[in-house]
């Protein structure tokens, strides 16, 4: 009686999951570097066991210098890939293919101006020129003349 109940609850449970399956599978979960500085490096990365979804085509965009492709791996069919952007700030979409066929959309900011190189030294500005020295004004206004004027040697 007890096992007839376990196969019963178990079937009960696998076809609640056949049915709520499909609407989750038609939407892709995978993550997208959301704002960037121009030229800086945009990162992807997706787990086919969470979403359901192993890459078949590298990520594509007209915010990227080239298509991001998927270099990395891991687990729970992790994937993983880097790229640049372009210098053009603005709002980007970009998109990859599943192996399934389904495909995935997501977007970024590429961020106003670019920030300084980090590693360019500070250049001093042009126009400004050390000033020359002062000359130092004398400590005494009227130079004493002749031997100083110690006392007579008595204590006092």
């Amino acid at each position: 009686m007890v096992k007839k109940t376990l196969i019963g609850l178990m079937a009960a449970s696998a076809a609640t999951l056949a049915v709520a399956a499909p609407a989750s599978a038609a939407e892709v979960s995978w993550g997208l570097t959301q704002h960037v500085e121009p030229g800086g490096r945009v990162d992807a990365e997706t787990h086919a066991a969470l979403s359901g979804c192993s890459p078949a085509t590298p990520v594509t965009s007209d915010g990227f210098a080239a298509p991001l492709k998927w270099t990395e791996g891991g687990n729970w069919g992790r994937a993983g890939g880097h790229t640049t952007a372009i210098k053009n700030p603005g709002r980007y979409t970009a998109k990859f293919t599943c192996s399934d066929g389904r495909v995935a959309t997501g977007s970024f900011v590429i961020l106003g101006t670019p920030m300084p190189s980090r590693t360019a030294k500070p250049k001093p500005p042009a126009a400004s020129k050390p000033a020359p020295p002062k000359q130092a004004k004398p400590q005494v206004a009227v130079k004493p003349a002749g031997a100083p004027q110690t006392g007579d040697g008595s204590l006092g």
